[in-house]
Order: structure tokens, then C-alpha cells, then sequence
């Protein structure tokens, strides 16, 4: 997906934008090498700023560098899932902490416009849609703590667990919203304790949730085919 505030990327940020959102939706299989020359060849790049987006995605974690091997997808693991949600849990829970010291009212309200807008019913949108919603939610929240590297940072989390939250969403669509709710109820009273317990409370997953999740995951990066 092309950023917004950047409209009219240079053609070596297109290349690297199209083969983010490729690793993003698993369209290489975990594990898979990336064959340079067929993905070039599919995207109409030369090798040189594709070798350079590749570089990249490997410095984000979004691809693997095997010395003397090649350019591989990653793998989903359940590990590493876990700890990017521990990762997220802190960063947000300090994130909402700030919040409530810096947002103006105006900018709660307009977060409980959002919700408003997006409304409680969740049948009939689907997981890729519902995920939408609630990244732009927590990413607004980051914004509200005038954190610029907590900004970046959530970013970069919630691009390399999307195709898992994508997963993990079909077994929350009903509860989200209510949480969010709650959260900016929080953030109007000005109650950074409760924001932040709430916070914790909403994003946290234990290991063996993040399992089966992982395990579903595959099963439909393999059911493309």
C-alpha cells in the first residue's frame, strides 16, 4: 500500500513498496528463496533496485539473508510472533500513558468519532478490513503521545504481523470494538492507569494462542494454492 503522504513514489520505491506487501501477504511461501530474476522479470524491474529493496526488507525482518545462499521469506513462529506482541503490549501501554498527557480533547473526540463511524457490527467486513480499522486506531493513539519513534516503531510491528493478525482477528471481530470503547473512555477521563490496563489487557496473547494462530496461518498461506 503506497503511503499516503507519499503519492508519487520514485520507481525503486515502488519496487520496494510492491515486494513489502508481497512478503506482507505471504505470496512467497515461508521458507521459499526468492528468485531474483522471475520476481524482476514480474514486476518489470531491473535487478539493481530490486536487489535494493530486497536489502531492505531484510534490514526490516521481513525477508531472511542466508549467506552464500540467497534471499528467503521468512518463517511464521510462534516465538517470534509472541515477543513482536510483547513488543507492541509495552510500546502501546506507554503510548497510552502519554496520550493522556498530551492529547487535546479535540483529539480524543476525534478518535470517538472514528468509532462512531466504523460502528459496532462487524459481519460482513472482513478480517483484512477489520484490521484496517483497528491499526489506524492504535496508530492514532501513537500519534497522541508525540512519540515520532513510537510511531515508527508500531509501523514497523504492525506490517510484519498482519498476515497473523489478519488470522488472529476472526477469533476477536466481536470483542474490538467494545475494548476500543473502553480505551478512549479512558483517555476522557484522563485515567492513565486504567488506559494503560486496558491497553495491556487488549493486545495481550499468551504462546499457546499465538500457536494455533500460527498453525491456521499456514494453513491458508497453503490453501492459495
Amino acid at each position: 500500500m503506497i503511503d499516503p503522504a507519499n503519492k508519487f513514489p520514485s520507481r525503486a520505491e515502488s519496487i520496494y513498496l510492491a515486494v513489502k506487501e508481497m512478503a506482507i501477504q505471504f505470496q512467497f511461501k515461508p521458507g521459499e528463496r526468492i528468485n531474483e530474476v522471475e520476481l524482476a522479470g514480474s514486476l518489470g524491474a531491473s535487478r539493481t533496485p530490486l536487489r535494493e529493496a530486497l536489502n531492505r526488507l531484510v534490514a526490516e525482518e521481513f525477508l531472511v539473508l542466508k549467506p552464500r545462499r540467497g534471499i528467503f521469506c521468512r518463517d511464521l513462529k510462534p516465538r517470534e510472533m509472541f515477543e513482536l506482541y510483547q513488543f507492541r503490549a509495552i510500546l502501546e501501554v506507554a503510548a497510552v500513558r502519554l496520550a493522556c498527557e498530551n492529547a487535546t480533547e479535540e483529539d480524543v473526540n476525534e478518535l470517538s468519532s472514528f468509532l462512531d463511524e466504523t460502528g459496532p457490527e462487524t459481519d460482513g467486513r472482513s478480517s483484512q478490513e477489520l484490521v484496517a480499522f483497528d491499526e489506524y486506531f492504535h496508530e492514532k493513539i501513537t500519534v497522541l503521545s508525540r512519540n515520532r519513534e513510537m510511531i515508527r516503531t508500531l509501523k514497523n510491528i504492525n506490517a510484519r504481523i498482519k498476515y497473523f493478525r489478519w488470522v488472529d482477528m476472526d477469533s476477536k471481530r466481536h470483542g474490538t470494538q467494545s475494548e476500543h470503547w473502553a480505551i478512549v473512555q479512558a483517555l476522557k477521563a484522563d485515567d492513565a492507569d486504567l488506559a494503560a490496563e486496558l491497553m495491556n489487557a487488549h493486545i495481550s496473547r499468551r504462546l499457546d494462542q499465538i500457536t494455533a494462530a500460527v498453525k491456521e496461518s499456514y494453513s491458508r498461506i497453503y490453501l492459495v494454492d
